[in-house]
């Protein structure tokens, strides 16, 4: 087994929790009863071409799931991060603020079934769907994205699901829909950290209607060729993997089509270091750090950041003319 250990020079400061959040913290797990985080797992990758050739069918009672194709856009050769580190290491501030925090609270709070996801606004063919619904909807896929955090982390996941687009299909859309907003669960029985004022519950995001249908934009019901850990987001969750991963909603229960650009919950907290679009750019910094490199778990160097997290050649025409310093 490999210990990696990490010198002070290698922590970025969005890595280190300030001393008033920590006390938020401690306050929080104090009235919810909850016991105190401890460290994250981290480990070296499988390679990407390995677990492609191995998963061609769901484990543990999900369906079946297409591989993911060498050369396609959804097919990446670096080294995976383990699931375990995927599963313990992580944003979910519905659980706490640790990154530990989502892997020891959620498993035994988020109940996944029964789940609906309501989609309203501006659509012909308003619905609900069950979970199982969207199970069905579309073959499942295994989609092996970059994910790349505001705060200078990195991962490579092997996600399964489906395009959303193909949700959107069977809603139809008017033409008054310019965008989409994503509403993610806010109970407090099984989410404890909505309790807390740390952030305007419930968790809200949102796309521009071309970005949502976007082939890379992916509905995620899965990872690892298995459903999805309750800490990642379970049941159904967004996966925009150009953008900043907390634009990838979790625990999804509602998606509106609407004719306004909807006002994200972090860009509500602070609008001066979280925009709507919230593109991976090296170019642009966070006003507390630099984002031109970042940390994948598991390795001992930092990484250059790349322009649209690798995926410009794919993503870049969409923002043909912006300027994307204004438009962050």
């Amino acid at each position: 087994m490999s210990i990696l250990i990490r010198r002070p020079a290698d922590v970025l400061p969005s890595e280190i929790t300030s001393p008033a959040t920590f006390a938020r913290r401690r306050e929080l797990l104090a009235a919810l009863g909850l016991g105190a985080a401890g460290a994250a797992l981290s480990g070296l990758g499988l390679p990407g071409r390995a677990l492609a050739a191995s998963v061609e069918r769901g484990g543990n009672g999900f369906p079946p799931v297409a591989k993911a194709a060498p050369g396609s856009p959804w097919f990446s050769d670096e080294a995976l991060t383990p699931k375990s580190t995927i599963t313990s290491y992580g944003n979910f501030y519905e659980y706490g603020v640790d990154k530990t925090d989502p892997g020891k609270y959620a498993p035994g709070l988020l109940k996944t079934r029964p789940w609906t996801v309501a989609v309203e606004g501006e659509v012909l063919k308003p619905r609900t769907f069950a979970i199982d619904d969207l199970l069905k909807l579309a073959p499942l896929e295994e989609r092996i994205y970059r994910l790349r955090c505001v705060e200078g982390w990195s991962m490579v996941v092997p996600w399964v699901g489906f395009p959303l687009a193909e949700l959107i299909k069977k809603v139809e859309p008017t033409g008054n829909a310019k965008f989409v907003e994503f509403v993610t669960l806010a109970d407090p029985v099984q989410m404890p950290g909505v309790r807390s004022p740390l952030l305007d519950w419930p968790y809200v995001e949102g796309l521009r209607l071309d970005e949502a249908r976007h082939p890379l934009t992916l509905l995620g019901l899965g990872l690892y060729g298995e459903a999805l850990p309750a800490q990642n987001g379970a049941p159904v969750r967004l996966v925009v993997p150009w953008k900043y991963g907390f634009k990838s909603a979790k625990s999804i229960v509602k998606i509106r089509f609407v004719r306004e650009q909807p006002t994200s919950t972090w860009t509500r907290a602070a609008p001066s270091e979280y925009g709507f679009y919230s593109n991976v750019n090296p170019e642009v910094a966070h006003p507390r750090w630099s984002q031109k490199s970042e940390r994948r778990l598991g390795e001992f160097r930092r990484r250059p950041t790349l322009p649209f997290n690798g995926y410009a050649d794919q993503v870049a025409s969409l923002y043909a003319g912006m300027d994307l310093k204004k438009n962050f």
